[in-house]
């Protein structure tokens, strides 16, 4: 029992004993309902101070915050710090991208892929294209195996419906999503990162390769590279030298907006272990057709022809043919875990776009608009709101932490939303982009929230569970910091603790 427990139980026992004394009631006097609140307020109290401890602290005297934190049984808001003003939000954006997306779609929902030939199949030999059309499918990796499995499938149907030589090319069709790849107001020197790869209709790999530079053999001679998988399209300009052994390695990549050419820049030590970079691709169709071709030629059908985005060809080939391969991704309560215990950004722009093609155009534009009107349904003001791509990678992206707070609210007690939703989140000190935090803490097993990062940008949204069992929602961001942000970091993380040991 905490000291303020221990007083609060104490003043209770002498008014009671105070009563008793000056007549003998048939029943216990009631304490006057004024002291009641007195007594509850007292755990609150100190939980608020606690909280505004952490945050006075002199280190944070330019930072800005916003947090809301609500319990869910009764409504009541525990703590509130500028919770009505607007915030950049990171990656917590991909709360509000998830819970519109399975409302919209449901936890069902699925990608679906057709491949369909263009021309006659006489003898074994299509004389014409393969036609592969997609819905933006974000699933298809080459990790564990996936990717050749499956790909070794269509094989097999391509080749059960007669077809063993394609005369023609592999044209990809990514009509189903908007041509714009990249989210809006991206920075542009971002683009080259995976975390910035462009979304379409076709998607492989999560649109991203590996580049892996390995030291030249002395001194001031050229590194060399390789990248995988191989059928990028990318083109690299590779400008890595070899520095002298035992020097720290710096590279740098850069890949222009709609720009097909990788620069690598910079050295690496002599007799180094090889530096990995993870870049995205600059044509997500292209990227995908590319590694199809590659993938049938080696399972058995001969494709004369190149590999083709549809975009490309005059005319725009098509086929009315009925599909010979048709694939599903995982329905989207599986997808919905990879997009947020690992915060996949691309996931979460196909998602977006996903929900304006549901509203009849497949835009970004279609979807935000979506999202805006069925939020205020939820509770959410307009002008709670201002999002401007899926992820919260853009930096024209802000929400306020009640507007956060109010979503987790409203899927918590929505029983078609919460289960997977909740299922989706990271587990403090367990999984996802919370594994390594509150560790040993009253929060590790138990709270469940989405984490955001950006330069000068954290957020931390979710639920966790008091001592006494009350489960809250929560919502802390932090904005304009000049410190390091394991800082602003160990704040928030400080902060859920106490709402793990809050006792009322």
């Amino acid at each position: 029992m905490t000291k303020t427990a221990v007083r609060m139980t104490a003043s209770l026992a002498v008014l009671l004993l105070s009563g008793c004394a000056h007549r003998a009631p048939t029943a216990p006097p009631v304490p006057p309902t004024s002291a009641l609140r007195a007594a509850a307020a007292r755990p609150l109290d100190q939980l608020q101070k606690d909280i505004d401890d952490i945050l006075g602290a002199s280190a944070f005297e330019r930072t800005y915050w916003g947090i809301a934190v609500k319990s869910l049984r009764s409504d009541e808001t525990l703590y509130a710090r500028n919770a009505r003003k607007l915030m950049m939000p990171a990656s917590n954006m991909k709360i509000v991208t998830l819970a519109a997306a399975a409302a919209t779609l449901g936890w069902n929902y699925t990608y679906e892929t057709a491949i369909r030939a263009a021309g006659p199949i006489d003898n074994g030999l299509l004389a014409g294209d393969l036609i592969v059309s997609g819905s933006g499918d974000p699933s298809l990796a080459i990790a564990d195996g996936m990717a050749d499995r499956v790909f070794a499938e269509w094989a097999s149907k391509l080749k059960a419906a007669g077809i063993r030589v394609v005369s023609g090319r592999i044209v990809g069709d990514d009509g189903a999503f908007e041509d714009e790849e990249i989210g809006f107001g991206w920075s542009w020197d971002d683009l080259q990162d995976d975390y910035a790869a462009g979304v379409g209709a076709l998607q492989f790999n999560e649109n991203m390769a590996r580049v892996t530079i390995v030291p030249g053999l002395a001194a001031g001679a050229p590194a060399s590279f390789a990248i995988e998988p191989s059928n990028t399209g990318l083109i690299v300009d590779n400008d890595v030298t070899t520095a002298a052994e035992g020097t720290a390695t710096s590279i740098r990549t850069r890949r222009l907006p709609g720009s097909s050419r990788l620069a690598i820049r910079g050295s690496i030590a002599l007799r180094a272990q090889p530096s990995i970079e993870a870049v995205s691709v600059d044509n997500p169709t292209i990227f995908f057709v590319k590694s199809l071709r590659n993938a049938l030629i080696a399972n058995g059908v001969d494709v004369r022809g190149e590999a083709a985005d549809i975009g490309d060809i005059p005319g725009r080939p098509r086929s009315s043919a009925a599909p010979i391969v048709v694939h599903r991704s995982p329905p989207l309560s599986e997808l919905a875990i990879r997009l947020m215990k690992t915060s996949q950004n691309q996931y979460a722009e196909t998602l977006l776009k996903t929900i304006g093609r549901a509203a009849g155009t497949a835009s970004a534009a279609a979807g935000r608009a979506s999202v805006v009107a069925m939020l205020q349904s939820w509770g959410v003001a307009a002008a709670d709101l201002i999002q401007r791509d899926g992820s919260g990678l853009s930096r024209y992206d802000y929400v306020t932490a009640d507007a956060l707070t109010t979503i987790l609210e409203h899927v918590d007690r929505d029983s078609n939303l919460r289960g997977p939703f909740q299922a989706s989140l990271p587990i403090a000190g367990r999984d996802g982009t919370l594994s390594n935090r509150m560790k040993g803490t009253a929060a590790e097993g138990n709270a469940r929230a989405k984490t955001g990062s950006m330069s000068n940008v954290r957020g931390l949204s979710g639920y966790v569970t008091t001592a006494d069992g009350e489960p809250l929602v929560f919502s802390i961001l932090a904005n304009n910091f000049e410190m390091a942000p394991a800082a602003i970091t160990a704040a928030a993380d400080a902060i859920v603790g106490k709402l793990a040991t809050f006792k009322r």
